[in-house]
């Protein structure tokens, strides 16, 4: 599996949900977490590997990986906390964003078992922002537009380097 980056116009759409979770869906997690770890993050969303299906898989620290399939964020904590955060889609460029510190999440695992996961720090950081690529939505949209707009100028410049 290929990492898309930015500029591929795959990132910007919204990623469909998975009909069927089958021995196809398990394969197909698997090869994104090797995908991932080869790339040496720590989540990686469908959309990112050029699937505008309703899948992430993510790896912390001291965690075994985890499939998240066709998930809904239902709950969020009124903390907010700031951390900064990089993605494998735009390789060098890492900002601070500010994120709710818990989440809720509903989703199907690689078996096509629904679960409930209640996440803090992190992971609750990882979850929002590989929900994130499901919705089209990159990090560096939730910087302000003078941070953002720097950003990928510095991003520009290294990639034409």
């Amino acid at each position: 599996m290929e990492i898309i980056t930015l500029g591929n116009d795959v990132l910007r759409q919204k990623a469909l949900p998975i009909q069927d979770i089958d021995g196809q869906v398990k394969a197909l997690a698997q090869e994104m977490i090797e995908t991932m770890h080869r790339g040496r993050g720590i989540g990686l969303a469908g959309p990112q590997v050029g699937l505008l299906q309703r899948i992430f898989v993510v790896q912390v620290d001291g965690d075994s990986p985890r499939v998240f399939i066709n998930p809904t964020i239902i709950g969020t904590s009124s903390e907010i906390v700031q951390y900064e955060e990089g993605c494998l889609s735009i390789p060098g460029l890492y900002a601070d964003v500010t994120r709710p510190e818990k989440v809720t999440i509903q989703a199907w695992n690689e078996r096509g078992r629904p679960f409930t996961l209640d996440a803090d720090g992190l992971l609750a950081r990882v979850i929002q922002h590989e929900y994130d690529h499901l919705e089209g939505v990159l990090f560096i949209d939730r910087l302000t537009e003078p941070k953002r707009n720097r950003l990928l100028k510095l991003y520009d410049k290294k990639m034409r380097a």
